[in-house]
């Protein structure tokens, strides 16, 4: 996909669709969807951002639209150590980025399929994410 698609897809999601949807999250009444806090590669302050998921059992999965173009990703990657916000809580987690994994079968994996048509739509570069919770959670 080209640079200025990706550009006008981050700025419509930073500024129009995310902020509430994250404020929904960080309460636990979207289902589906968490906050993920990183760490700021280069700030040390922490980042965070709401991201639709799979849950299975203590491991989340989630696809990033726009992969290593994305800021948490490269965050993730610089510092695996992160936390969620699961069901109205934080939770110590760690993640890994997997250039290799399937996105496609990912997709289809998840339960939410309105979700999988918007990362469809949206993304420009897939990627999956694999979050093992600390806490077993």
């Amino acid at each position: 996909m080209t640079e200025a698609r990706r550009k006008r897809v981050r700025l419509l999601q930073k500024y129009v669709i995310n902020p509430p949807l994250k404020a929904l999250a960080f309460a636990g009444k979207l289902p589906g969807h968490i906050v993920l806090e990183t760490t700021g590669r280069k700030t040390g302050k922490p980042r965070r951002t709401i991201v639709g998921t799979q849950r299975e059992g203590s491991t989340l999965w989630v696809v990033a639209e726009q992969g290593r173009y994305s800021g948490y990703v490269a965050n993730i990657a610089a510092q695996p150590r992160i936390r969620v916000r699961l069901d109205g809580r934080w939770v110590d987690a760690n993640a890994t980025v997997l250039d290799e994994d399937d996105v496609d079968a990912r997709l289809a994996s998840f339960d939410d399929q309105k979700h999988v048509g918007m990362v469809r739509k949206f993304g420009t570069s897939l990627l999956t994410v694999r979050i093992d919770t600390v806490t077993g959670t």
